[in-house]
């Protein structure tokens, strides 16, 4: 992999950016359940997530009034489980103008399917998610960001199946994902192809790489150390945040799971009351947009 990262990537060209305006960011959301993330994949049975509270619906329409607050549109990587069980909320989320994208069917990471059954997966979501939300869908994010060396061939699955980028790296490595030496601004993963990897941002701060996209870091950080981080990594690639979020992060109010592990409950409930205040300030200090019209206002990608 170390080969083609160095030789091979190629960057996705700028189109021409006026320098004296904000910094044109992408702010997105990954639409799970609470009890589908990875802090609870040892303690919950995904034969068990049927019987579990769902909480999504509620979390996510949260976050739609306070985009429409600030007359933000963003994209919603969501998962094909979610779609075939609350159809109205996909169309509800494509209705207010936003971009809907594929997180997979129901959030398995990408490096534990074989190449057929990640097929199977990119394209039965991407049909559940077309049918409900009415909209085409032409984005994908692996779970967890879990694209690596190993399944850096699934990019042309994704091409095959008629996305045109992917958003499924972090250019940093971490505890739990992330892969070193990747460029940190778009790329290409596929020789002589179009298709596009848009990987999430980090910064480097002295000999060290750090995630700066959000997520659990933007819920966990003090603000003014996130805005750091999301400055540091602009003024080194000249490229907006691509920012994410969960809908359950949003929510204080969600179930707990006692038998969880003790790093897991810290990372995944602290400061959830926080976390509406910081994302609306957040959308107060920036300018913020969908991927895809990111993609085609400052690379000339056409989408």
């Amino acid at each position: 992999m170390s080969n083609i990262v160095l030789d091979d990537l190629q960057l996705v060209p700028r189109g021409a950016v006026d320098q004296n305006s904000q910094p044109l960011n992408a702010f997105s959301v990954d639409v799970e359940e609470w009890f589908q993330v990875g802090a609870f994949e040892k303690t919950l049975n995904r034969e068990d997530w049927p019987d579990l509270e769902s909480r999504v619906e509620q979390q996510t329409n949260k976050i739609l009034k306070i985009l429409d607050q600030h007359g933000v549109s963003a994209t919603f990587f969501c998962l094909g489980w979610v779609a075939e069980r609350h159809p109205a909320l996909l169309r509800s989320i494509a209705d207010a103008g936003h971009e809907i994208g594929c997180h997979g069917m129901d959030h398995c990471r990408i490096f534990a399917l074989s190449a057929q059954a990640f097929e199977q997966d990119i394209r039965r979501a991407k049909g559940l998610l077309e049918d409900t939300s009415g909209s085409s869908v032409v984005g994908y994010r692996a779970p967890s960001f879990s694209m690596n060396s190993d399944t850096w061939p699934y990019y042309k699955l994704l091409e095959k199946a008629g996305y045109l980028y992917s958003s499924s790296v972090v250019p940093a490595k971490t505890d739990h994902y992330g892969m070193k030496g990747l460029p940190r601004v778009p790329f290409y993963p596929i020789n002589n192809s179009n298709f596009v990897e848009v990987p999430m941002t980090v910064a480097q701060v002295g000999g060290t790489t750090l995630p700066a996209s959000g997520g659990g870091y933007f819920r966990l950080l003090p603000q003014f150390l996130s805005y750091f981080l999301m400055n540091k990594a602009y003024a080194q690639t000249g490229v907006g945040n691509i920012f994410y979020m969960h809908p359950w992060e949003i929510d204080p109010d969600q179930p707990f799971v006692r038998e969880a592990p003790l790093v897991s409950k810290l990372r995944h409930y602290s400061f959830q009351s926080r976390m509406a205040g910081k994302i609306s300030k957040l959308l107060t200090r920036g300018r913020f947009t969908r991927i895809d019209h990111l993609l085609a206002d400052q690379f000339s990608v056409e989408i």
